[in-house]
Order: C-alpha cells, then sequence, then structure tokens
C-alpha cells in the first residue's frame, strides 16, 4: 500500500493540485496561468474544508488527465498516489464506493497512454480500500484496462490468489460470472495458461448449474468454446463435462448438437467412432480449428484407456491394433506413449503379446465414478476399522500373556 507522507509544510492534496494546475496551464501565459492555479487551489481548500471528497477527487482527477502526456511517471505517481489516498477520508462505505469508483473510471477510460503506469496506479487503489465489494469493482476495471492495453502479463499472476480473492469478495452469481469468463478470456492469450483458461470457462459454467433454460442459453457459445478447448488440449484426456448441465443443453441444440457429439465421442467411445464422425463432419471440425492428426492421436490415447478400463486385465496386442488402427509394430509405443502420459499402469508381456492393466484412469468422471469411489473409500474404511481390531484384540491378548507370566515368576 503506498501513503503520502509529507515532505513540507503544504499540504500533499494542495501540492499535487498546485503541480498540475502548473503544468496544465503553463502554455497560456504567466498572468492567466497564476489566476488559474490559485483559484484550483481555492476550490481545492474549499472542497476539503466542506469534506466534499467527491468534489476535490473530480477536480484532481481532470487536471492530472490534462498533464498525462506531460508529466514523467515518477510525477503522475506522485499525484495519482495523493488522488487514491483520498477514499481514506470519508467515514461512510457508499462514499468511499463512489470515490472508487469515480477514480478507476477515470484512470482507466485512456487505455492506450501508460498503461503499466494506468495498472499500478488501479493496484494501489485496491490496496487502500478495506469493502471488499469495492476492491471487487477496481480489481475488474483493472482486468479490463490490461487487456485492452495490452499489459495482461501484470495482471496473471493475481490470479494464483483468487480463492483467497472470492473467500474475501464474498460475490454473487452474476459477478462469479463476470470474473470467471474474463480471467479465462486473459489466460487463453497466454499459450502458456491454456489449462488455466480450461479451469476457469468450467468455474463459469458450473455457475448455471441449476438455471432455467432461458438463463442457461447465455452459456452456450462458452461451452462450445470449452469442449473446443478440451478436444484440442494434447494433455487433458478426462472430465465431468458432460454432466454439467451448461454443457448438456447442446446435445439437442440445432447449432451446436454436434459439437456436444465430439465431446461424447472423446470421453466414452473410441477411434473408430471419431473417424466415422470426421468423415462426416470435416468440415466442421475446420472450423473450430481442429487438427485431424491431433483428434486421431488423441482418440487412440483415449481408445487405449478404454480397452484398459472396460476389457480384461490381459489386452492382446491384436486387440490394441485393431482399435488403435495401427500396424503390429506399433503397438508397444502407443502402450509406452499411455504410461508416459499418466494414463494407465501396466505391464507389457512380449512373450505372449499381452498387456498386463493394473490402473487406468477414468476418461469421465460422472455421478457413476463418485459413486464407486464412495463404494471402495467405504470398503478402505471397513478394512482398515478390521485391522485396528486385529491389532487391539492380539494387544489385548499379549498383555494377559505378560501379567499370566508375571504371575508365574512370583
Amino acid at each position: 500500500m503506498t501513503t503520502v507522507v509529507p515532505t513540507s509544510e503544504e499540504d500533499p492534496v494542495l501540492a499535487a493540485v498546485r503541480f498540475t494546475a502548473d503544468l496544465s496551464w503553463a502554455d497560456a501565459g504567466a498572468d492567466v496561468a497564476e489566476e488559474q492555479v490559485s483559484r484550483l487551489c481555492v476550490e481545492a481548500q474549499e472542497c476539503m474544508i466542506q469534506n466534499r471528497w467527491l468534489d476535490l477527487a473530480s477536480l484532481m482527477l481532470t487536471s492530472a488527465d490534462i498533464i498525462f502526456s506531460k508529466a514523467s511517471e515518477k510525477d503522475l505517481e506522485f499525484v495519482y498516489t495523493v488522488i487514491c489516498n483520498l477514499v481514506n477520508k470519508p467515514e461512510g462505505l457508499d462514499q468511499v464506493h463512489e470515490l472508487a469508483e469515480l477514480i478507476s473510471t477515470k484512470v482507466t477510460q485512456q487505455q492506450i497512454e501508460k498503461p503499466a503506469l494506468r495498472l499500478k496506479i488501479m493496484f494501489n487503489l485496491y490496496n487502500l480500500l478495506e469493502n471488499p465489494y469495492s476492491r471487487f469493482f477496481v480489481y475488474m476495471k483493472a482486468l479490463n484496462m490490461a487487456v485492452k492495453g495490452k499489459v495482461t502479463e501484470y495482471v496473471v499472476p493475481s490470479f494464483k490468489k483468487m480463492d483467497s480473492f472470492l473467500r474475501e469478495w464474498n460475490l454473487g452469481v452474476k459477478e462469479h460470472r463476470e470474473l470467471f469468463l474474463t480471467v479465462a478470456n486473459i489466460l487463453k492469450e497466454n499459450k502458456s495458461s491454456s489449462k488455466d483458461s480450461f479451469k476457469f470457462l468450467v468455474k463459469y459454467l458450473l455457475t448455471f448449474d441449476g438455471e432455467d433454460a432461458t438463463s442457461m442459453s447465455e452459456a452456450k457459445e462458452e461451452a462450445v468454446l470449452t469442449i473446443i478447448e478440451f478436444v484440442k488440449a494434447p494433455d487433458m484426456f478426462q472430465g465431468d463435462l458432460l454432466d454439467m448441465p451448461a454443457v448438456a443443453q447442446l446435445e439437442k441444440d440445432a447449432k451446436y448438437a454436434q459439437v456436444y457429439q465430439l465431446l461424447k465421442i472423446f470421453l466414452t467411445q473410441r477411434l473408430d467412432a471419431y473417424l466415422d464422425f470426421h468423415t462426416a463432419n470435416s468440415t466442421l471440425l475446420m472450423s473450430y480449428g481442429l487438427v485431424h492428426e491431433d483428434c486421431i492421436e488423441k482418440m487412440r490415447l483415449m481408445s487405449l484407456v478404454d480397452l484398459g478400463t472396460n476389457e480384461s486385465p490381459q489386452i492382446p496386442y491384436s486387440l490394441i491394433r485393431d482399435t488403435l488402427r495401427i500396424e503390429d509394430n506399433e503397438v508397444e509405443l502407443w502402450v509406452v506413449k499411455a504410461i508416459t502420459a499418466k494414463l494407465m499402469d501396466c505391464k507389457i508381456d512380449q512373450m505372449n503379446q499381452v498387456v498386463l492393466v493394473s490402473h487406468c484412469i477414468e476418461r469421465r468422471f460422472g455421478q457413476h465414478q463418485w459413486q464407486a469411489l464412495r463404494t471402495k473409500l467405504a470398503s478402505w474404511r471397513g478394512n482398515i476399522a478390521n485391522v485396528m481390531s486385529t491389532i487391539q484384540a492380539n494387544k489385548i491378548s499379549e498383555d494377559g500373556i505378560q501379567a499370566m507370566q508375571g504371575l508365574t515368576i512370583r
């Protein structure tokens, strides 16, 4: 948090007003400039005496905006630090929010000139605020400005604190949607953050659970984008998208039904289903930027996982070859790829030409998989309880034997 510390007898507010006035009226001639500077300083003093903080901020912001292209970044940072500190003056939260809204709106209305400095000013303002909603308002203004000013690299690190922010802000559904979608779009532009972008898209879609069809239709395009991002991602092989209402609505949608069908293939079916789909919908896939060869590679891995999940623990080489539509000498290569991607744990029995599967990931983690996990955990709990009971019984028995031995010795 930046706090103004007076270095002279003049109040920091009046010093900032005088500096901006001098600079903004410098070209008008000495007589005119002196008169206007005096007028602005008197007006600022009146605002301070009468506690008219909103009027004072408006006066200072107007002058600061005029000199933005003339002053150095150091001087601008001083001026805006003084202006931002005005949010500490009012006693009521409503007045504080009005000030925060006025300052952030004025700072972000020009995104081209010195965007990094403007972003720094916004985060200074954010840190001076205590009201959670005001903080959220300023944060969203900062995100949108970062996008328009092309300085998103300065806001991306803050996304790591998102869970903490959400606990602090206590937002409603509408605000959650706005935040998640904005963050997802920012991360999408950062190629190294595609997986994080996908996560925030999913968070956005989850806010529509329980909504009616009219409200849910708002999320159709984002649902389609989420599906495409999942299909494109070379390192995502499981998900519960099919069970999300915002995605499920696409199944019977005239425009997007085929996109939903594509997702269903990737999460529940094998390579042959994808190839049939591609034959009938190659233009659709190209329109979404999907590369056929990449889709085949991903579907081969998905199909191998499906074999490991639904076939016997011993999968013949011939079944893998036929399912993945590969040559005999490629079978082991694809098994190794699946192991490397941590999709399955298995051993290759070259002698018997089989793959011995011990574990596979679940491609689709929906209600059925949650129930299976619950059953397995209950079984483990029961086994642990039995082991503890056995240990306790043995301990009691050993204690009894030792006691008897002690009596015999006496």
